[in-house]
């Protein structure tokens, strides 16, 4: 009788548990780049987001120092039909009875604020809300343009009040009239209405 070759133990069973390694191991890979694949995704979002909000900010930024310009330009120009912001040029003096308690909300009043009497009270600035009605919008007396509403652009003009402030470099305090400075303050909106920045100086006329 011919002898029988015995066959080796478990040689059958030798494939099929590679195979099952192999699987675990390509699943392992697939899920690895699965997630960094979605943690890429997340920082393309994240920068995306991030170039986004400086940029909506900048425009913002950019339309409250057109605002400032504006109100220079409404200071310098005497657009409005009192003749408010005329000086003595030899000593900056003006007449401040057209700067109002609470900012003036209508004709050549509108947007000009005094001080209040009570140093412990909030400046016009920080009393009086710069989006209403008391704010000067953009080109309000001195007719200039401000592209506004579109696109990338602000929604809305930018605004601003003029507060008449002594001049600190002056001490006479017993002269009818005392030499004033402004302080300008201005809003800027960005692409859309919650974006919004507010800048201030200082200007002698």
């Amino acid at each position: 009788m011919p002898s029988s070759i015995p066959a080796e133990p478990h040689a059958r069973n030798t494939p099929r548990r590679n195979a099952g390694a192999s699987l675990i191991v390509i699943l392992m890979i697939l899920v690895v780049v699965s997630i960094l694949g979605i943690s890429g995704a997340q920082i393309s979002m994240m920068a995306e987001h991030g170039a986004r909000n400086d940029r909506d900010t900048q425009v913002a930024w950019q339309a409250a120092e057109a605002g400032l310009v504006d109100a220079e330009y409404d200071i310098r120009s005497g657009s409005r039909s009192a003749a408010i912001f005329t000086v003595d040029n030899n000593s900056n003096k003006i007449d401040v009875n057209n700067f109002v308690s609470g900012c003036g909300d209508t004709g050549d009043q509108l947007g000009l604020c005094s001080l209040p009497t009570d140093p412990a009270s909030k400046p016009p600035w920080l009393a009086v809300p710069l989006t209403g009605g008391k704010a000067v919008e953009f080109g309000r007396f001195t007719s200039r343009t401000f592209p506004a509403g579109t696109g990338a652009e602000s929604a809305r003009k930018p605004r601003y009040i003029i507060e008449a402030i002594p001049d600190a470099g002056y001490r006479d305090t017993s002269a009818s009239a005392r030499p004033y400075v402004y302080r300008v303050t201005a809003l800027g909106y960005g692409p859309r209405d919650d974006i919004q920045a507010v800048v201030q100086m200082i200007f002698r006329n």
